[in-house]
């Protein structure tokens, strides 16, 4: 049997799902043993890199060593309980999850291992580290504003890695982010709350993904910016999340972990 770990593929008729299945068929470093989609989907059935799509989760798991997840965050959380039953790792980057949704994914990292991000991407993950150290060096009297573009396909606001660089800015200044969020401004508004940090979305065409932070302050700005123009970024950074799992303890990991930052 070849000692290539073996991936399981969730949510295999989207784009990113498409791509990850790519991603693993060309590595080199592992094996594509099996593909999942939703229940009902045309996809069901149909041989894609070898393996036939299936709609049974824990039989295509129960043959794998990882799964790699871009799905929704109801279908995440199923998965993370079956992942965790069959003891793989279980990679997700799926974003729009609550904390709901976080409780349970942290229940079933007890019993196996889970790479969460928001963003896989070695850039993106630089940018936090960027993100959280300018945020400690600056007061709040430096504005914070994240400011994030995508496809016109994206279903949640603010996406996934703006809010982890949020959340990187706050930890920089010593805040929860929950307390100094500003999203959604729309009509009178007022003027803006000090030390807030604000968020921004632009939706449209093909973007693939660009993450502007801005710390403006009196006279002058500072601007960090990400841009991703091949999406296969994320899917090369999930494979390598897949294969560092399997030698880390069960727990809950993110791609700082991962990357050694």
């Amino acid at each position: 049997m070849s000692e290539l770990p073996g991936i399981v593929v969730t949510g295999a008729s989207g784009r990113m799902g498409q791509m990850l299945i790519k991603t693993v068929q060309e590595s080199g470093k592992a094996r594509l043993v099996g593909a999942v989609d939703r229940p009902g989907s045309d996809w069901i059935g149909r041989e894609i890199g070898g393996v036939t799509v299936t709609d049974d989760p824990l039989e295509a798991f129960a043959k794998a060593q990882a799964v790699i997840d871009f799905t929704t965050p109801d279908a995440t959380v199923k998965f993370a309980a079956l992942a965790a039953q069959a003891r793989c790792t279980h990679v997700i980057g799926t974003t729009g999850l609550e904390e709901a949704h976080l409780q349970k994914i942290a229940a079933a990292a007890r019993h196996a291992v889970i790479v969460r991000a928001g963003n896989m991407s070695l850039g993106v993950n630089l940018l936090l580290g960027l993100t959280r150290k300018v945020a400690e060096a600056l007061d709040a009297d430096w504005d914070i504003e994240i400011v994030e573009a995508h496809h016109r396909h994206k279903v949640d606001a603010p996406s996934g890695t703006a809010l982890m660089l949020g959340e990187a800015a706050a930890a920089g200044r010593g805040v929860a982010l929950k307390d100094v969020r500003d999203s959604g401004r729309d009509g009178i508004t007022g003027a803006r709350t000090r030390g807030d940090i604000g968020f921004s979305a632009i939706r449209g065409g093909d973007v693939v993904g660009e993450h502007d932070v801005i710390f403006a302050g009196e006279g002058e700005r500072i601007v960090i910016r990400h841009l991703a123009t091949d999406r296969t970024i994320f899917a090369r950074g999930a494979l390598k999340a897949a294969i560092w799992g399997q030698t880390a303890k069960p727990g809950e990991y993110d791609m700082l972990d991962v990357l050694g930052l």
